[in-house]
């Protein structure tokens, strides 16, 4: 779950919603909202067991100083009102070397306060730049725009990280406001799919993002009635027939640069 926007108080009970049907990976960053949205997060997990949860929350790049990362880290973890993160990333790359950046990721992680750490919106020679600044530990993660309209994680990035055990985390997977609509050529397809498994177009096309080993999503839901239909995409299989068929209906463009959001 992608927790960002939305009143407090619906943030909220999506977010308390979401993790009873599940769905405990919750995504944040000091960015959004100006840490706002980390104090909402914390108010819906507050008296949850930890290790019912599991937190992430990213480091603005004009932060990844060595000491920056460690004092954004300090301050994402008082506003969610936690001892440690699950995972911790540098949201996009910026100025400062990213040897400080991954250099100060792997101090959080050999004194507690991130299980692992990882990155976004990286391609292939900065996934292999960040290796190669660490000593101790891996990157468990790379968070990168992927959805139907945008597949080109699928032609580099993805290979790269099966290779490496790297798992790749698609955000914003129904894309920005231009989700196919059901009278289109290409949501036609989805709607088609969809009452077959008598699902929305949405499930759908999470179900086909999250088809690929080491794939998973974090669609973004304001309200309960968002939540709970993301939640029952994950007992959606595609078949072979019907990968094929989205396939062909969203094809693979060619790249295009990352956006640094």
């Amino acid at each position: 779950m992608h927790a960002a926007g939305a009143s407090a108080a619906r943030a909220v009970r999506a977010l308390r919603v979401g993790i009873e049907l599940g769905m405990t990976h919750i995504d944040t960053a000091e960015m959004y909202g100006d840490g706002r949205a980390e104090e909402i997060v914390g108010e819906a997990i507050a008296g949850m067991p930890r290790d019912s949860v599991f937190v992430v929350s990213k480091v603005l790049p004009q932060h990844g100083s060595y000491e920056g990362t460690i004092k954004a880290c300090e301050g994402s973890l008082r506003r969610l009102g936690l001892d440690f993160l699950d995972v911790y990333l540098l949201h996009w790359r910026g100025s400062h070397p990213l040897e400080q950046t991954m250099s100060a990721l792997e101090h959080l992680a050999d004194t507690g306060k991130i299980r692992a750490l990882g990155v976004s919106n990286f391609d292939v020679d900065d996934l292999k730049e960040a290796q190669a600044a660490l000593t101790r530990h891996p990157i468990a993660c790379d968070q990168v725009l992927y959805h139907l309209q945008e597949r080109h994680a699928e032609r580099f990035v993805l290979p790269y990280c099966q290779a490496n055990n790297i798992a790749l985390v698609a955000y914003s997977p129904f894309g920005h406001g231009e989700f196919p609509s059901a009278r289109s050529r290409d949501g036609k397809v989805l709607e088609a799919i969809g009452q077959r498994h008598n699902v929305t177009a949405r499930q759908v096309a999470l179900a086909f993002l999250t088809r690929l080993e080491g794939t998973f999503a974090i669609p973004k839901a304001e309200s309960e009635a968002h939540v709970r239909e993301n939640a029952a995409a994950g007992d959606v299989r595609l078949t072979p027939e019907e990968i094929k068929a989205i396939d062909a209906a969203f094809p693979i463009r060619e790249a295009a640069e990352l956006p640094t959001l």
